[in-house]
């Protein structure tokens, strides 16, 4: 048995789902650029009278919001990464769970594979999973982006931006690993993911409303900061070595948790 091949087939409709949200997402929030922008000084007034608290919360720049990578970045990027969070959190908590859940933990553990070869397959499928839903995204959004607008823009930027996406997918899938090989038994994957996510994704708004740059090192959804992505065309390298640090501590925690874990049997 091919357990990576059986494991990306297992998420494959899960994996469908998600990739047309996300598509349909950036597309009904891109087709409205043009009207945005034709307006785009009266709209800046109008969100000149929102509190700055509640603009730097919801990330709200109004400095090139007129232009397509600031509505891109500001108005749409947000909710994407959001959605894709979530996605990746159930990838991620259900890839030991789901045995313990459906009872066939002790029959997947009674093949001729090491418990190392399950994670790994599993982790891989997972992966894949989500490279799929981020290139046809990216390729998505790319298209859109270029249709919607007249403006000269970095498509360079542009893509800089969308790769975030996945990036912060893994931040959530190593975190949902880990949950997924702690905890005895998770009886619905959907609370635990949703009710992580926006516990981080309420400290990244909360960081960003009263200016605390040091809650940035806590949620992933700060890792990569939009604005900078623009003004550099780069990324910051501290949270890059940092991401890479927490994936790692995390997977590596992970796989020896689950060799040496207990698996209650059917």
């Amino acid at each position: 048995m091919n357990m990576f091949l059986h494991e990306l087939n297992a998420y494959r409709k899960s994996t469908v789902i998600w990739t047309i949200s996300l598509a349909v997402i950036v597309i009904l929030f891109l087709v409205m650029f043009p009207a945005f922008s034709s307006n785009a000084e009266e709209l800046k007034k109008l969100l000149e009278s929102l509190p700055l608290a509640l603009r730097n919360a919801i990330g709200l720049s109004l400095d090139n919001i007129g232009s397509l990578l600031g509505f891109y970045s500001t108005l749409t990027f947000l909710y994407i990464t959001l959605c894709g969070a979530i996605q990746a959190m159930n990838l991620g908590t259900s890839i030991v769970s789901k045995e313990v859940r459906e009872k066939t933990a002790d029959f997947l553990l009674t093949k001729p594979v090491s418990r190392v070869q399950i994670m790994t397959a599993k982790l891989l499928a997972a992966l894949a999973s989500l490279a799929i839903t981020n290139a046809i995204y990216i390729v998505v959004a790319s298209i859109t982006a270029s249709i919607v607008t007249s403006q000269a823009f970095s498509m360079k930027i542009f893509l800089l931006i969308s790769a975030t996406l996945y990036f912060i997918q893994l931040m959530f899938l190593a975190l949902g690993v880990v949950v997924s090989v702690v905890a005895p038994k998770i009886k619905s994957v959907l609370p635990v993911s949703l009710g992580t996510v926006f516990a981080f994704f309420f400290i990244s708004m909360f960081g960003s409303a009263i200016g605390d740059d040091n809650l940035r090192y806590i949620t992933p959804f700060k890792f990569y900061d939009p604005a900078y992505i623009i003004q550099n065309a780069s990324y910051e390298t501290s949270f890059i070595i940092l991401e890479v640090g927490l994936i790692t501590l995390a997977i590596v925690a992970s796989y020896i948790i689950y060799v040496k874990k207990d698996i209650d049997s059917v």
